[in-house]
C-alpha cells in the first residue's frame, strides 16, 4: 500500500509539476545547475502564435508573363514557402489567388515593406558564363545544399555548397563548364546571378558533366556556405514575380480572439473535470489528472517544435481535448460493466482497458486520416488546425492508454474497492 502511494503522489506532483513548467516556464539555479525552460506563451521562445493572433504583413505578388500555367504557379509558391522556411517562418502561409497571383501572410511583421526586404529577391535566378550568356536557368537547378567535408583526396575539410543539377540542366552546364574550363584567366568562371546581382562567381577547373557539382574556396564559415544555397534555392522562380499589394494587418481582432477562445477552453475543460468527477468518480479523478499531462506534453510539443498556433488550431487542440476524455469514457463505462458483473476492482480495470482499446485505436486512427487529408489538401489554417488535431489525438491516446491506466492502478494497491468510488450502485469488497 505504501508503494503505490508513494508512486501516486510522485506521479501527481511530476505532472502538476510538469504542467507548470510547460506553460510558464522556469529558471532554476540549483547546486551549479541553471535550468532554463521557456514558457509555451513566451512570444519569442515559446509557441508561435499566428497572423490572426499576433498580426502582421500580406503581401500579394504577381507573375509577370502574359500567361502562367498551373505548375509554373505551383513552382512559384513552393519557392516562395522555402524562402520562407530558410528564413525561419514556417508559420507564414502562401497561397495562390487566381491565375497569376500568389499570397503571403507573415505574423509579427508589421511594416510591409520590412516583410518584402525579409522575404528576399523576388526575381529569377540564372548563371552566367563571363560573356554575360545565361548558360543555366534557375529552373534547371533542382537545390542546393551547404555541406563540410572532403571533396577531394589532397585537402582537407572544408565547407561547401552542393548544386545538383534538373535533367535539363547536365548538358548544358556541361558545355558551359568546358568552355569556362579553357578559357583564360579572368574568364575561367560562372556567375550565379539573382536579380542582376552575382552572389557567387566560382572558378571553374575542370568540365562537369554530371547532375551534382560543387562550389567551394572562399567560404570561412557555414553561415556563408547556407546563405549562398539558401539563395540560389529560393531564386528557382520559372519568371519574375512582383510585389502589387502590400498591407499590414493588425492584431486587435485576433487578441480579443484569442482571450474569447481560451476562456471558452477554460470553461469547456472545467466542466469537462467536474463531469468526469461527478459521473465517474475516483477514475474521472485520475482522468482528470491525465488531462492535466495531456496538456503539458501538446504545449511541450508545440513550443519544443515552435508550431503555428492560429484560431483554427486552437480548435483543433479544444476538440483533442474532447477526444481524450472520450477515450476515458469508453474504459470507464467497459469497467462498470465489469463491475456490475460483480467482478474484482483490478479485474475490471484490466478488461475495461483491454476490451475499449481497438475501439479507441480505430477513432484515433480516423481522425488522423482525416488530419492529414486536411493537411494535405488545405493551406494555412486549414494546415494549422490538422496539424494540431494530429498532435492532440497522438497525445490524447497515450494519456488515456497509459497515464490513466498507470493511475488507477495505484487505486488497487490503496484497497480503494468500494464500487461506488468507481461510479457503480454495488458493494463489493473483493480485489
Amino acid at each position: 500500500m505504501s508503494k503505490s502511494i508513494t508512486k501516486l503522489v510522485i506521479a501527481v506532483v511530476v505532472i502538476a509539476l510538469a504542467a507548470y513548467i510547460s506553460l510558464f516556464g522556469c529558471n532554476i539555479q540549483l547546486f551549479g545547475w541553471h535550468i532554463d525552460y521557456p514558457s509555451a506563451l513566451d512570444e519569442e521562445n515559446g509557441i508561435r502564435q499566428g497572423l490572426d493572433l499576433v498580426g502582421g504583413s500580406v503581401i500579394t505578388y504577381e507573375a509577370q508573363t502574359e500567361t502562367a500555367t498551373d505548375s509554373e504557379m505551383e513552382s512559384v509558391k513552393n519557392v516562395l514557402r522555402k524562402r520562407l522556411d530558410a528564413l525561419g517562418y514556417s508559420e507564414a502561409t502562401v497561397s495562390r489567388q487566381g491565375d497569376k497571383k500568389v499570397r503571403v501572410e507573415i505574423p509579427s511583421i508589421q511594416n510591409p515593406e520590412e516583410a518584402v526586404q525579409t522575404l528576399g529577391q523576388t526575381a529569377k535566378l540564372n548563371f552566367r558564363d563571363a560573356d554575360g550568356n545565361v548558360v543555366l536557368e534557375g529552373t534547371d537547378v533542382k537545390s542546393a545544399v551547404a555541406a563540410f567535408g572532403q571533396t577531394d583526396e589532397t585537402s582537407g575539410d572544408h565547407h561547401y555548397v552542393q548544386l545538383q543539377l534538373a535533367d535539363s540542366g547536365v548538358e548544358k552546364f556541361h558545355q558551359a563548364t568546358q568552355a569556362a574550363s579553357t578559357a583564360g584567366e579572368g574568364k575561367n568562371y560562372i556567375a550565379i546571378l539573382l536579380d542582376e546581382t552575382v552572389i557567387s562567381q566560382p572558378t571553374v577547373k575542370t568540365p562537369i558533366n554530371q547532375s551534382t557539382c560543387i562550389i567551394s574556396g572562399g567560404f570561412t564559415d557555414a553561415s556563408e556556405t547556407r546563405e549562398l544555397a539558401t539563395l540560389i534555392n529560393s531564386g528557382n522562380l520559372p519568371f519574375s514575380i512582383q510585389d502589387v499589394e502590400l498591407r499590414s494587418v493588425g492584431p486587435t481582432l485576433g487578441e480579443k480572439a484569442l482571450e474569447t477562445s481560451l476562456l471558452a477552453a477554460g470553461i469547456g475543460i472545467l466542466l469537462i473535470l467536474l463531469f468526469m468527477i461527478a459521473v465517474y468518480r475516483l477514475p474521472g479523478l485520475m482522468a482528470d489528472i491525465a488531462l492535466l499531462a495531456y496538456i503539458a506534453i501538446v504545449a511541450s510539443i508545440m513550443s519544443w517544435f515552435r508550431i503555428n498556433l492560429s484560431l483554427p488550431g486552437i480548435a483543433g487542440i479544444i476538440l483533442s481535448v474532447g477526444m481524450a476524455v472520450d477515450a476515458n469514457v469508453i474504459i470507464f463505462a467497459r469497467m462498470k460493466e465489469e463491475l456490475a458483473l460483480g467482478k474484482t476492482i483490478r479485474t475490471s480495470i484490466d478488461s475495461g482497458f483491454n476490451r475499449a482499446f481497438v475501439a479507441i485505436l480505430d477513432g484515433n486512427i480516423t481522425t488522423l486520416i482525416a488530419a492529414a487529408v486536411l493537411y494535405y489538401f488545405g493551406t494555412g489554417p486549414i494546415q494549422g488546425f490538422a496539424i494540431t488535431l494530429a498532435i492532440g489525438t497522438v497525445v490524447s491516446l497515450f494519456s488515456a492508454v497509459v497515464i490513466t491506466k498507470f493511475l488507477l492502478r495505484q487505486m488497487v494497491g490503496l484497497k480503494l474497492n468500494n464500487p461506488s468510488l468507481y461510479g457503480v450502485k454495488r458493494r463489493d469488497d473483493r480485489a
